[in-house]
């Protein structure tokens, strides 16, 4: 069995169902630990319970991943006990409702930024320091095709989605020097318990499918297997890029 991340400790945020999950799954099949954080702890369980099932390592870190001091504690605890995380996939996020520009209030362009974004900034703030002792590490932030090619009625998630792409620019030239590669994500759509709740039927999603070029939507697995390729030492030399899984919805 090809193993590639055998020795490896992975922390994976918003990992309790869809993409998250399979991120998870994927890397422990790929021979990592993997932190399953998830702000629904039972979903955290569920998740680490089945991938230790079917023979791979995991636990569960519940709460929110954009509590700051809570998910400072609750990596160097995961820190101490493993005394080192490689992998960091930001993959915590809320999806866009459909609202024009107008209807977007405070609270909810707050909570899009909040979760989507400083999540991400604060768990890599949290998480860097061990990184560089040890000079190795991967940082793959979630963002999405939308960052690239706009969402019409979703300012406020391609917003958020775009600070992704900035965040991993920057840091991949500053982290550089300590063998620390940092690269984001941009997939297209994936049929999850998330994006359905904006589509709602199968009809918004076939009529998606038909506008990808490939003429189909990416399963999460095969989002999943760019999120691998990124952690692993195959991808060494790769920072500060961004892999799209979208089935040339998006050329970037």
């Amino acid at each position: 069995m090809n193993r590639p991340l055998s020795g490896r400790v992975a922390l994976v945020t918003g990992a309790g169902a869809g993409m998250g999950r399979a991120h998870c799954e994927l890397m422990a099949e790929r021979g990592a630990h993997v932190i399953v954080q998830e702000l629904i702890a039972e979903r955290a369980q569920a998740v680490a319970a089945a991938i230790c099932a079917s023979g791979g390592s995991a636990e569960a870190m519940p709460g929110d991943a954009a509590d700051v001091g809570l998910m400072r504690a609750s990596i160097q605890a995961a820190l101490a006990q493993h005394g080192h995380i490689d992998i960091l996939v930001n993959n915590a996020g809320i999806a866009s409702r459909v609202k024009p520009l107008e209807d977007i209030d405070e609270d909810f362009f707050d909570r899009m930024l909040r979760v989507n974004l400083k999540a991400a900034f604060f768990c890599t703030q949290a998480l860097v320091p061990a990184m560089k002792a040890q000079r190795w590490g991967r940082i793959i932030n979630v963002s999405s095709m939308f960052a690239f090619v706009g969402s019409p009625s979703g300012a406020h998630y391609t917003m958020a989605k775009g600070g992704l792409l900035g965040f991993t620019r920057s840091l991949a030239r500053e982290l550089a020097p300590w063998n620390i590669t940092v690269n984001a994500l941009a997939p297209g759509l994936v049929k999850t318990e998330m994006t359905t709740e904006s589509l709602k039927t199968d009809a918004a999603f076939d009529a998606r499918a038909r506008a990808v070029p490939m003429g189909r939507l990416a399963t999460a697995r095969e989002v999943a297997a760019s999120v691998a390729f990124l952690a692993s030492e195959d991808a060494a030399l790769i920072t500060g890029g961004t892999l799209s899984p979208s089935g040339g919805a998006v050329f970037i």
